[in-house]
């Protein structure tokens, strides 16, 4: 009897690697942690969910009954904080775990679902459902498809048609409302019946500042570029300063300068043209490309 049980243990953890092996998720985790920098909470949990639906393939494998997990989610925080890209890592999971029949993602805001005028919204939505069937519909700022002071508007309509979908074709489609935490949160609250279906809420933390510049510099090295030492201590400085002004969008913010900062570069090469250049002064960032922002002269 004792070493009936320990047979069957062992056998159940040779299915767990099996499949944990068969479903390649770890691929798509390692290039997760390979494409973002910080955000663990975000990637712990994105584990957690790979467990419970990689756990849950294993009960239905050896006949034990399992309610179908919500695969719903909720992904909140400041814009360039990666929520997109977590969202396409996601729908590989799916794709490669069998809760996704194509594995694609779509990406999608008030404007793609909401029409102008009486009759041209629930086409406009259903378009949008069609081409997303069988994998993730993204909807970036979700909460302005609701606009309760507006009786015309017809952002309600879409919300009526996105419910019935996510009711009554579970199975086929993934959708993943984003947005700000604040703005998220109230847009629930006046929608009970989009925040009971769903099942998973991430929340994207804001990068500090020296995760900024290591998500910076990294941007640099794809183009083939790179910032001198006393560059990094000056752009470290600009993203502090960057970080307390309107409209900071994290990452998008940090691409955002550095084009301008390869921008001066090219203006400086460009006033210094009577010297020869080396392969060093076409990839190099000095301070002095960075200093010459609006931050630093007003």
């Amino acid at each position: 009897m004792i070493q009936d049980t320990i047979q069957k243990q062992t056998a159940l953890k040779f299915n767990i690697q099996q499949e944990y092996e068969k479903s390649d998720i770890q691929t798509v985790i390692d290039i997760l942690e390979n494409e973002l920098i910080g955000l663990k909470p975000v990637k712990n949990r994105i584990r957690e969910i790979s467990a419970l639906l990689l756990i849950d393939n294993l009960r239905k494998n050896i006949g034990l009954t399992s309610a179908n997990p919500s695969l719903n989610m909720s992904f909140t925080g400041s814009p360039g904080t990666g929520k997109t890209t977590v969202a396409l890592r996601m729908a590989d999971i799916l794709y490669k775990l069998g809760y996704s029949r194509k594995g694609h993602l779509i990406t999608v805001t008030r404007d793609d679902l909401v029409g102008q005028y009486i009759g041209h919204t629930a086409p406009k939505t259903r378009e949008v459902l069609k081409k997303a069937m069988g994998g993730i519909l993204f909807i970036d700022e979700a909460y302005y498809l609701y606009k309760p002071d507006n009786e015309r508007d017809y952002g309600a309509e879409a919300i009526e048609i996105l419910l019935q979908v996510m009711e009554n074709q579970r199975d086929d489609l993934v959708l993943i409302l984003a947005g700000y935490k604040d703005k998220m949160e109230k847009f629930y609250d006046s929608n009970p019946g989009l925040s009971s279906r769903i099942g998973n809420h991430v929340d994207f933390p804001d990068y500090s500042p020296e995760e900024l510049l290591k998500i910076g510099k990294i941007m640099l090295e794809e183009q083939q570029y790179q910032l001198t030492k006393e560059a990094e201590i000056v752009f470290l400085d600009y993203i502090k300063k960057r970080m307390q002004k309107p409209l900071f969008a994290n990452a998008r913010s940090i691409r955002n300068a550095l084009d301008r900062a390869r921008m001066r570069q090219a203006n400086r090469i460009f006033e210094s043209a009577d010297r020869i250049l080396t392969k060093a002064d076409l990839v190099t960032i000095v301070p002095e490309d960075i200093l010459k922002s609006s931050l630093f002269t007003n």
